[in-house]
This record gives structure tokens, sequence and C-alpha cells, in this order.
């Protein structure tokens, strides 16, 4: 089996954060790219693990959190939400229950429960 491709970290994430800010909803799709890919990066160092399948269409997904490792088929932990919530929810803009209250972030499955771990970006 091939090794699995990890997403890494991006250098400087503060001028496409600021664009971002800037624009909302409007973002620019490259710094949405960027900035999912990062946070996912970042919230897959703070949390290893396989039991919980973070989905943001259509930029990427990763499996974190330890406990039952999930390797074929759906999932039993899975957390989907856009792109724009987030980027809100990595950098402090949006809690966890305000995303799942305004039903901008669909969790199913234990563990699935993100609070602990975001933010994940502090400015500075």
């Amino acid at each position: 089996m091939p090794a699995r491709l990890r997403i890494a970290p991006a250098a400087d994430v503060s001028a496409a954060l600021g664009r971002v800010a800037d624009d909302g909803d409007a973002a620019d799709r490259a710094d949405l790219r960027l900035l999912v890919k990062h946070f996912l990066a970042v919230l897959e160092s703070r949390a290893p693990g396989a039991s919980v399948e973070v989905r943001v269409p259509p930029y990427a997904a990763v499996q974190v959190i330890a406990g039952v490792r999930h390797t074929r088929g759906t999932p039993p932990a899975v957390v989907e939400l856009d792109a724009v919530t987030w980027v809100g929810l990595a950098t402090g803009e949006l809690t966890w229950a305000q995303a799942l209250a305004s039903g901008r972030v669909s969790a199913s499955g234990e563990r699935t429960d993100l609070t602990t771990y975001l933010p994940l970006h502090q400015p500075g």
C-alpha cells in the first residue's frame, strides 16, 4: 500500500488571511485552498489519529483524533463543512457552537466535537 500523503502547513498564511478577511464569502479560491489545507495540516499535527474524518470539499480531507482507525468505506465519525466556515473556526472568528447551531457544520459520530482543538491560529 502506498504511503499516505500528508498535507503540509503553509509557511506564511498572513497575506491569505488578510485577503480572505477583506473579501469574506467572495474570497479567492486559491487563498481559501491554501488556508483550508494549512489549517487541516495544523489540526492533523495537534490531533493525530484516524478516528474522525474532517472534510472541507472540494479542497481536502484529513483523518484526525486518536481512536479506532478507519480504513475503508464511509468513516464512522465525519465532520464536513465549507471552506469559509473552516477558516472562521480555525481563526476563532466563529465558535464550534455557533457553527453547529447555524447548520454550517455537519458532525456525526463519536469524537466529532472539535472545540478542544479550536482555534488553530492565534493572530500575531
